[in-house]
């Protein structure tokens, strides 16, 4: 059973590599992750928030399953930024944080959906920032690290507050050590890439 793991989970941090297969559990996984998303109340989810090392994210702009288009990406691809758009960020890794993040206004982008069929756009707005935030958590890369450092001063006690929480649940034994969450990654990343 997937659930949302929090900074400064390791997970959140890895590089993830390209899917190279697709069946009916990694379809169970997909399902699973949107459900997660609107639960929390979010309008994308990448692969690594939900602990798995895998170049995916979903996505629904209207956060509500019963409107707008549910969209998946595997191995997903941005190229040709132009043009320059601050806008607020908040994550589902970080709850409750938010902040101004200074992105291309415009982006080309380049994925898979579920049935292999390759499918590319030209986006901006609130889909551009989506698909780029969402692609960064596939870069181990979390949206705090692009904000401006006067901007981030004012989280930064947040942002530490997850890491003291993180710190006294893994030392608690709630959370797995490095060392298992590597041989989880290693685990999928054999089977999936």
């Amino acid at each position: 059973m997937l659930q949302i793991i929090h900074h400064p989970h390791p997970t959140l941090r890895h590089k993830s590599k390209p899917v190279r297969k697709v069946d009916a559990e990694f379809k169970a996984m997909v399902a699973e992750m949107f459900t997660l998303m609107y639960e929390a109340r979010g309008i994308g989810l990448a692969a690594n928030q939900v602990n798995l090392p895998l170049r995916l994210f979903v996505m629904n702009l209207t956060g509500d399953p019963e409107e707008g288009e549910e969209l998946v990406f595997i191995n997903p691809v941005i190229s040709r930024p132009t043009g320059h758009d601050i806008g607020e960020e908040g994550c589902l890794s970080l709850p409750q944080v938010f902040g101004p993040v200074l992105r291309p206004a415009e982006v080309m982008f380049t994925a898979y959906n579920l049935k292999g069929e390759k499918f590319e756009q030209k986006v901006d707005g609130m889909f551009a920032r989506c698909v780029q935030h969402e692609t960064d958590h596939l870069d181990g890369i979390m949206f705090f690290e692009r904000m401006g450092d006067d901007d981030l001063l004012e989280i930064e006690r947040d942002i530490a507050e997850f890491e003291l929480s993180y710190d006294k649940q893994t030392k608690a034994g709630k959370f797995p050590g490095d060392e298992e969450v590597a041989r989880h990654i290693a685990e999928l990343e054999a089977k999936y890439c």
